[in-house]
């Protein structure tokens, strides 16, 4: 819910570990805004740091009234942080998801802007570089989009776009009706749908600290986003299963035939073992994309809350109470989860 005074405009800014580059992000963003033309506030959310973030966001909270801070009682993770900073953005307009790092420039933000006043609810950030990234990255990037694309079916994920994008708040408000642990949001920003536009802009280095991304997270998140965005790898293993079992009966076949017309000598052992491991190998690999899928739907039945978060202090200009002071939630206390 929305206050009468709520700014028209949210930006959600997750962050883990990154008060290196938190003072500079919120000049640039503070600057990238200043001729908007919209009331706006920025939603920190401090998804468990074990560095200074949390007092780096409290001191810009304290200095800057359109700044809100979210505190979650733990490291829940990207999606999660990102989604607890959906539910606490008060903009009655729209707003924008956007990472910390400066790797998404907030300069693009009024470009963001002008599209949704064109009309469009949703205006993603597609980049056409990506500095700073390895050509290993970059490549295993690329082909996850594409692979991604060709496995959606009716729900397209568009290429070469992150989190970074704007959301009308009839958007968000039908994406924070989707309440699923296991979170893709690239993934559920496609599903809800609504007109979309994409805007082009190039992808810097990090500004500063390190990137929390590291190749096996990487491949982990890939396996997530496949698993929560499309049940293709259970109809690929069905299909696979099929083709082994037409495979195996071709092979009986042409056995029968060739020992009752030319006899059978004794096959080989490293054949017979090829094939025996190479089977168990498939059936494994199968087993292991069910139990993924069961895994979720163990994960699901259990309604746990999405996140707890340990403090809220909402933007003061904006503030729902008459005086315009803070509020926060008590610790232990779930906030929209």
């Amino acid at each position: 819910m929305t206050s009468p005074d709520a700014p028209a405009l949210s930006i959600v800014v997750p962050a883990y570990n990154e008060q290196e580059v938190l003072p500079e992000f919120h000049r640039r963003l503070a600057s990238a805004l200043a001729d908007l033309g919209l009331a706006w506030e920025v939603v920190y959310v401090n998804d468990g740091s074990r560095d200074t973030t949390l007092e780096v966001m409290l001191g810009l909270q304290a200095a800057d009234p359109r700044v809100a801070v979210v505190n979650l009682s733990r490291n829940f993770g990207k999606e999660i942080a990102l989604t607890a900073g959906l539910d606490h953005a008060r903009g009655t307009d729209a707003v924008v998801v956007i990472d910390a790092d400066l790797q998404d420039p907030p300069e693009v933000i009024p470009e963001l802007v002008a599209g949704w006043q064109e009309g469009f609810d949703v205006v993603y950030a597609r980049r056409n570089t990506r500095e700073g990234e390895t050509w290993l990255k970059k490549a295993t990037a690329h082909a996850f989009y594409r692979f991604m694309q060709r496995i959606g079916g009716k729900v397209q994920l568009p290429p070469d776009t992150g989190d970074f994008r704007l959301l009308s708040r009839r958007a968000l408000d039908a994406l924070l009706k989707l309440r699923e642990q296991h979170r893709f949001m690239k993934g559920l920003f496609a599903w809800i749908g609504f007109p979309a536009k994409a805007v082009r802009y190039d992808r810097a280095p990090r500004a500063a600290g390190t990137t929390k991304w590291n190749y096996w997270k990487l491949w982990n998140f890939s396996l997530e986003g496949i698993t929560s965005f499309t049940v293709a790898p259970l109809k690929v293993a069905t299909y696979f299963g099929l083709l082994t079992a037409i495979g195996a009966v071709i092979y009986l076949a042409q056995l029968v035939v060739r020992t009752v017309f030319f006899g059978n000598p004794v096959a080989g052992y490293p054949s017979l073992l090829a094939v025996v491991l190479f089977l168990g190998g498939v059936q494994m690999m199968m087993l292991g994309i069910i139990g993924e899928y069961l895994g979720r739907i163990f994960n699901e039945t259990k309604q746990r809350p999405l996140y707890f978060t340990e403090r809220y202090l909402p933007s003061r200009q904006a503030s729902s109470s008459p005086t315009g002071t803070q509020s926060a939630v008590a610790p232990g206390m779930v906030a929209n989860a």
